[in-house]
Parts: C-alpha cells; sequence; structure tokens
C-alpha cells in the first residue's frame, strides 16, 4: 500500500549522499544551478518587460520554485516525458528550451515556441518530450495519465511527469485520472507543487486534508511521497525513487513537493503582499532569507569546493544578459500572419495525411 515520506520535522538524510545525486560530476551541478539562475532572470526580465506593457494576458512567475523544475528535468531519460500547468516558464527552460522562443511567445510574436499563439500560459516543445502548458486548472492531469498511458501501450520504459499546483488537486478529474492510473498501471508521476496558496486561498482554508495533499493517493493503493522543494538534491532523490517505480514496475506515484513563491498568483494578484492581503511581505521576506533554493544550492557547491563566488556571479550575469538579450529578439520579432489563424489547429490537416484530407482515421495493432 502507499507510503509516504518522512515529516518535515523529521531528521532529514543528507541527500547529496543519494546515489542520483552522488553521481552527478562537478560539471552536472553547475548546470542544475545555472538552469536554475536562468529561470529566476528569464522570470525577472519578463516581469520588467510586462511591467513596460510589452506583452498582454497573464504572467504566472516561476520565482523561487527553480529547484522543482530543474531537479525533476535533470532526471529525465529519452523516453521520459513533462506536462504542466500556466506556470510553465521554468519547465520550458529546464527542457532544453531558449529564452529567445519564450520571452517571443509572451509577446505573441511568431518566433515564439508556439508560434505567438498560446502565449504565457501555453508553451510547447514536442520534440524536448514537453506537452504545455496548459490553462485550465487540473486540465493537464488527464493529459499526463494519456502520455503515461502511450508509453506503456507502445512498451517504452518511460514515464510522464504531470505537475500540478495545490489548487488542482481539488479538481475531480485528477481522481478519475488516478483511479485509471492505479487500475491499468500506468507510469505517469504526478508532482503536486505546493506553494501554499491556490491563487490566494491558503492550503488551511481550501483542504480538508491539510497534513499532506499526496497521501489522497492512498485512496487508491498509489504511492505517494512529500518533500522540500528548497534543496534540489532532496527534489532529485525523491524524483529518481518515482522514476525508477514507474520505469521498473510500470506504476503510478504521487509526489508533493513543498516550495514557495515569491509573486502573485500571477501579475494580476495585487494583494498577495499587501496589509490585509493574504499574506504579509515578512513571509515572504523570511523564505527569500532561508529557503531560496538557489541560494541554498549555492551554499552547497561552495562547501563542496565545486563553486566559488566569482563563478557564481558569472553565471548569474550570463543569465542576466541573455535575458535582456531575449526581450531584444523578441522586440524586434514579427507578429504572426493573418493568414496563419487558421494553421495549427488540426495537426492531420497541417500535414495532409489521409485523415486530414479524408476526415477518417484508421488504427491499426
Amino acid at each position: 500500500m502507499a507510503t509516504s515520506a518522512k515529516s518535515k520535522d523529521a531528521s532529514k538524510p543528507d541527500f547529496a549522499k543519494s546515489p542520483t545525486n552522488t553521481r552527478l560530476s562537478p560539471e552536472q551541478k553547475i548546470k542544475l544551478l545555472t538552469d536554475m539562475v536562468r529561470i529566476r532572470n528569464f522570470e525577472t526580465e519578463s516581469l520588467r518587460q510586462y511591467t513596460q506593457k510589452k506583452m498582454g494576458g497573464f504572467l504566472h512567475l516561476y520565482n523561487g520554485q527553480e529547484a522543482v523544475a530543474v531537479g525533476c528535468v535533470s532526471l529525465m531519460g529519452d523516453d521520459d516525458h513533462v506536462i504542466t500547468a500556466y506556470r510553465d516558464h521554468g519547465h520550458a527552460l529546464a527542457v532544453g528550451m531558449t529564452m529567445n522562443e519564450c520571452m517571443a511567445e509572451l509577446y505573441g510574436k511568431a518566433t515564439g515556441c508556439s508560434k505567438g499563439k498560446g502565449g504565457s500560459m501555453h508553451f510547447f516543445a514536442p520534440d524536448k518530450n514537453y506537452w504545455g502548458g496548459h490553462g485550465i486548472v487540473g486540465g493537464q492531469t488527464p493529459l499526463g495519465l494519456g502520455l503515461a498511458y502511450a508509453l506503456k501501450y507502445k512498451g517504452a520504459k518511460g514515464a510522464a511527469m504531470c505537475f500540478m499546483g495545490d489548487g488542482a488537486v481539488n479538481q475531480g478529474c485528477l481522481y478519475e485520472s488516478l483511479n485509471m492510473a492505479s487500475l491499468f498501471n500506468i507510469p505517469v508521476i504526478y508532482i503536486i507543487e505546493n506553494n501554499g496558496y491556490s491563487m490566494g486561498t491558503s492550503l488551511e482554508r481550501s483542504s480538508a486534508f491539510k497534513s499532506c495533499l499526496a497521501e489522497r493517493a492512498a485512496g487508491f493503493g498509489i504511492e505517494w511521497a512529500q518533500c522540500e522543494g528548497t534543496d534540489i538534491y532532496e527534489v532529485r532523490a525523491a524524483v529518481q525513487t518515482a522514476l525508477d517505480r514507474a520505469h521498473n514496475e510500470s506504476r503510478p506515484t504521487m509526489l508533493e513537493i513543498d516550495t514557495y513563491r515569491y509573486y502573485g498568483h500571477s501579475v494580476a494578484d495585487a494583494k498577495h503582499n499587501v496589509p490585509g492581503g493574504y499574506r504579509e511581505r515578512e513571509e515572504i521576506e523570511f523564505y527569500k532569507k532561508n529557503h531560496d533554493p538557489i541560494n541554498v544550492f549555492k551554499a552547497k557547491l561552495i562547501a563542496e569546493g565545486v563553486l566559488t563566488e566569482e563563478k557564481f556571479d558569472a553565471i548569474d550575469e550570463a543569465a542576466k544578459t541573455e535575458a535582456e538579450q531575449s526581450a531584444v529578439f523578441a522586440d524586434e520579432s514579427p507578429y504572426p500572419a493573418e493568414s496563419s489563424i487558421t494553421e495549427d489547429v488540426y495537426f492531420e490537416v497541417d500535414r495532409q495525411t489521409e485523415a486530414g484530407r479524408t476526415g477518417k482515421h484508421f488504427f491499426n495493432d
């Protein structure tokens, strides 16, 4: 039956010594840190450009949660896939998408990863096993199940990591997906990025089950665990266990990663840190000072002799420059042509397959 990870208050092991982390070379550790820093700088630049009215729509920033996306994605193999919700920039950059194509998408430009048609919530890169970016709360959970089902159907030794926020855990489609995942032994990993607030509603006010969201999976006979998203070593150790279960046993997992966002639910969230709002500025500053994932990993790598302050400054400056240049690229890129509005609607029609030409689909054994 399902089991949990140790309580957050219990004494924790040194996750740097877990097998998946001891195999990391110094260069790989630096890359993990670099990926996190690049996400942070991209998001900061995105906010700066948004406030200058260079883009419209919503903007859900990932600042403070970087260790989750980078830690999870760093363990992906060739047959592992990712699908996520609308706070998707961090996952997109973690799988290897460029800042240029991501920033251009925010601007609604033709050079964007979704050709300017998706915007902030709908980044896609199928060539990198990255399937979005979904704006409907919880809507990606059955799609993640479908990705994993396809892997099993094809006999691939892979998994689908399906990310969601804590608010999505209360959506009905997730429970339908959990039932099917357990019933048919589907290698899907549901990853809850619990940043404590469902939009502006705290976990204590939105969940009848307050101690742990992942434990709900026990009702479906699914293994579950909980870990901290501050330490990327801990994230990787927890995710590796889930991946091994998916790859070797074709069984699902629900993993809850406790994390924190520094900004509001989106840029439209003006009450996330004001007096009388749903959280105080002191709370945010506490997390920044004590639990910032970049600072935590930076300190660990310096202690290990892998990193110096000078090297970190160079990484940060390079990422800042890259982010600024991506804004220039997006600004100079063209908007989509009006004629492209009918493209990218149906895969079969765009490629003029037999199904696209005739409207008939045939399924082979």
